[in-house]
């Protein structure tokens, strides 16, 4: 029986995760903080070293920019196509990123360690888009043996 990300998210096979980040180009980085020492900045920062548009969306941090990208309040004021969406919040309020996702046309929804909402991600994948939960591109990009996106 093969894969099927609809039902498995305990496991994703790497041809799955290698093929999301190899076509993703532009991401929004929901919960990017500005402080250097939090994770999504840190991620951000990466993300940006390995050829990815990292794009922070904070509503606290309107105005201010991070790691030379400014901050945007919410993914629907982002002005360009958003390929995926790294979700820095907590589960519970997983949910409402994944819906901003979806109304924002991405193609991935990905939501890092830690960060783990099933209803959400059905919804995405009835809509379409790619979902993974509990994982950290960081991690993945280098472990998979990943450089720059593909042009």
């Amino acid at each position: 029986m093969g894969y099927n990300a609809a039902t498995d998210h305990d496991s994703y096979p790497d041809a799955y995760l290698r093929d999301i980040l190899t076509s993703v180009k532009t991401v929004a980085v929901v919960g990017a903080s500005p402080q250097p020492h939090r994770p999504s900045h840190r991620v951000m920062r990466y993300l940006q070293q390995h050829g990815y548009r990292a794009i922070p969306v904070n509503p606290f941090a309107v105005g201010d920019t991070i790691n030379g990208e400014r901050v945007y309040a919410s993914l629907a004021e982002v002005p360009e196509t958003i390929d995926m969406v790294d979700v820095f919040r907590r589960s519970d309020a997983a949910g409402d990123a994944v819906e901003d996702a979806i109304a924002a046309d991405a193609k991935v929804v990905w939501m890092q360690l830690g960060v783990r909402d099933d209803k959400a991600a059905a919804r995405a994948e009835a809509k379409g888009l790619r979902v993974v939960m509990n994982r950290c591109p960081a991690i993945e990009i280098p472990r998979l043996g990943l450089g720059a996106p593909e042009a």
